[in-house]
């Protein structure tokens, strides 16, 4: 029986790289009037169900109370959409993909991309018409994506998926090709 040596020392974190200079690419400047649209949308759609359904069943004096905080939401949705771009950033690695993004909750998602099974460049009829894609990568046991790079270019999107099923094709110990 072949017995291997088992090692799990300390690592001193003055050791470990600085992730903080790490340069992320911005998403696409035509993200912005996409996020704006889109929650826009959204944001009347729903403040209108909200004011004709209260106004229906109970009052329209109550309806317009309703109407006042849907039309601040409306503006907080407005100010998020058009804040979020700025927070949002990626970076594609030797080892790796890295996704910031938020303007209230920040989450940062590092993914090595030996653990990437399969990776889809998908878009909306909203998005095409703005020429963006996002990326979605998977990894094993997952129904959902792990990781998503929102707001890219069509193009990037492409060539990024295209560096990622090569990188995984000749990735050692990859679980989808062992």
């Amino acid at each position: 029986m072949n017995q291997q040596s088992f090692s799990n020392e300390p690592v001193a974190v003055g050791d470990l790289p600085d992730f903080s200079r790490l340069e992320l690419n911005p998403v696409s400047a035509r993200y912005r009037p996409y996020n704006l649209l889109t929650g826009c949308l959204f944001m009347v759609v729903v403040s209108v169900v909200a004011v004709v359904g209260v106004g229906l069943i109970f009052s329209w004096f109550q309806a317009l109370w309703v109407g006042i905080v849907a039309s601040l939401a409306t503006a907080a949705a407005i100010a998020h959409a058009w804040l979020e771009p700025a927070y949002r950033g990626w970076a594609v690695r030797e080892r790796d993909l890295v996704e910031r993004h938020g303007v209230v909750w920040r989450r940062e998602v590092v993914l090595p991309i030996a653990r990437i099974q399969h990776v889809e460049a998908a878009s909306g009829p909203v998005e095409r018409w703005f020429g963006l894609m996002r990326l979605q990568c998977f990894t094993a046991g997952g129904a959902t994506a792990d990781l998503v790079f929102h707001g890219l270019s069509a193009d990037t999107a492409l060539r990024i998926r295209s560096h990622l099923m090569d990188s995984i094709d000749v990735e050692p110990g990859n679980p989808a090709h062992d």
